[in-house]
């Protein structure tokens, strides 16, 4: 009894092992792998082994299927109606919106409730997908069609996110068992597991505060609650989200960013610690959602002074927030990558491993990564394990320092803003900061050249337009020249990056 106990207690997951198939099954798997027994009978009986064990998963979704289908006829969804913030016009009259929200409550839901009911039987991985893009659009929708009051918003958004957890994240991804291949968890020729779970705690972090902030903006957009409060402008914040720019999109930007960063939260979640090399097609979105889309985002932010004239700090933090993702996302993206090379040059199928993986291409093990699960006990090793690939040069350091300074110097010198030097300031110092921090992972260290060109438009661009002052003037040359020079040191290099490594200079 003694013995069978022992045998229980061995096979119980940490938060290391789990990921896109349950631990046991995955465990298993690799078993068979060195017996030499992987063949297809064999996944068919952990797939069914499984689905045995995650069965509550889709009764579960099936429940919130018949939730969401009485929903409209629980709740009055024509009441209490509320418009945009600002005056702002919609392409739907509110009777549409009641009635497009009502339908696709009731469509989702019938739809979840059959999906749910087919995924009952093992082996049906499409209705999985199907119930999972239902949650996708659970959360669009509201978004789309400016759901008329908070209870309908709150509702769509708080079971789209529960039924995309219970279709992809918690039982992993659907049917992956019977195709991913065992192998390195950390890429070849790398120092660490870009992957690992403290890299990726860290982006789920960031990502759910940047759902919070954005999610409050967005709320006051879409007429939920009558004002925005800022802590530092004044009523700044609300001028910007009614202003003629953020007007100009058809949906809510803050809304939408919260939306975006919905997203980047569940996906962090999303695969085993090997994920860069057993999901290159997840990794890729994943990078899509965080890098480009960031960019556009941070760029959006650092144009609200220059275009409204406007500050609003919970826009600065929300961008605060994607800035340190970028770096921390990229090397996840780039091991990806080199995985996608070598299978190129072994003449893998490109499609085949995009979509599934592919072959290892040698076997080894984490030993280097802290466990999420030792945070409460080795805090610091964690969290150490979490930046690795990033590493702060004093060069950057003073760099953003000195882009902070310059966004504020037009306000020390009297300059009014939205005048030209003054838009020359908050544009060179806001990109000195955002190049500076991105650059601080080694991985993309390279970029930091991109400041010279940004100390020289700083040194010489207020020389150029009237309305700047002396002082400015100096200001300008004094600190571009400081952001020139120092983007030519590399700083230190810790880490190894594999086919990469040619590439940090």
């Amino acid at each position: 009894m003694a013995d069978q106990n022992h045998e229980k207690k061995a096979e119980t997951p940490g938060m290391g092992s789990r990921g896109v198939t349950r631990p046991m099954a995955e465990k298993e798997m690799k078993k068979g792998k060195d017996d030499g027994e992987d063949n297809g009978m064999d996944r068919m009986k952990m797939l069914h082994m499984h689905h045995k064990q995650t069965l509550w998963i889709y009764w579960l979704l099936i429940l919130l299927g018949a939730w969401l289908v009485v929903s409209p006829f629980s709740f009055d969804y024509g009441k209490d109606i509320v418009q945009p913030s600002g005056g702002r016009s919609i392409w739907l009259s509110d009777a549409m919106r009641v009635q497009i929200m009502q339908w696709s409550d009731i469509i989702s839901g019938l739809l979840l409730m059959f999906f749910g009911w087919r995924s009952l039987t093992p082996n049906r991985p499409i209705s999985l997908w199907i119930a999972c893009f239902i949650g996708i659009w659970l959360n669009f929708a509201p978004v789309i069609f400016w759901a008329p009051n908070a209870y309908i918003y709150n509702n769509d958004t708080m079971v789209g996110v529960m039924v995309i957890a219970l279709t992809i994240l918690i039982p992993g991804m659907p049917n992956m068992i019977t195709y991913m291949k065992m192998g390195s968890v950390v890429p070849p020729g790398w120092s660490y597991n870009p992957s690992s779970w403290p890299q990726r705690w860290i982006m789920i972090v960031l990502a759910f505060f940047g759902w919070i902030v954005s999610r409050y903006l967005g709320t006051f957009q879409l007429g939920y609650t009558d004002f925005a409060a800022d802590p530092f402008f004044g009523e700044s914040t609300m001028k910007i989200l009614n202003s003629n720019m953020s007007h100009s999109l058809p949906i809510s930007d803050g809304a939408f960013g919260a939306l975006a960063y919905n997203f980047e939260f569940l996906m962090g979640w999303m695969g085993s610690p090997s994920r860069w090399r057993t999901m290159p097609w997840m990794v890729t979105f994943f990078g899509i959602l965080v890098i480009p889309l960031g960019l556009v985002h941070i760029f959006l932010v650092i144009s609200q002074p220059i275009i409204v004239g406007e500050w609003c700090t919970f826009c600065l933090l929300a961008a605060a927030i994607m800035l340190p993702m970028i770096p921390l996302e990229l090397d996840e993206v780039i091991a990806m990558g080199q995985h996608m090379v070598q299978a190129k040059k072994r003449g893998d199928n490109m499609w085949e491993v995009f979509w599934k993986g592919g072959e290892a291409f040698e076997k080894n093990t984490d030993d280097r990564t802290t466990e999420l699960m030792e945070f409460p006990n080795k805090p610091v090793a964690v969290y150490k394990s979490s930046i690795w690939g990033m590493s702060v040069p004093w060069t950057l350091a003073v760099s953003t320092l000195l882009g902070i300074a310059v966004m504020f110097a037009p306000a020390v010198f009297g300059v009014k803003i939205q005048t030209m030097p003054s838009n020359i300031f908050h544009l060179s110092g806001s990109l000195i900061v955002v190049t500076s921090v991105i650059c601080m992972g080694e991985i993309v260290r390279r970029g930091r050249y991109f400041n010279i060109l940004l100390g020289l438009v700083l040194a010489i661009g207020p020389w150029l337009v009237n309305g700047s002052t002396l002082g400015l003037q100096i200001t300008g040359l004094v600190a571009g020249l400081l952001v020139a020079g120092l983007s030519f040191p590399r700083g230190p290099k810790k880490e190894e990056y594999g086919l990469w490594d040619k590439y940090v200079k």
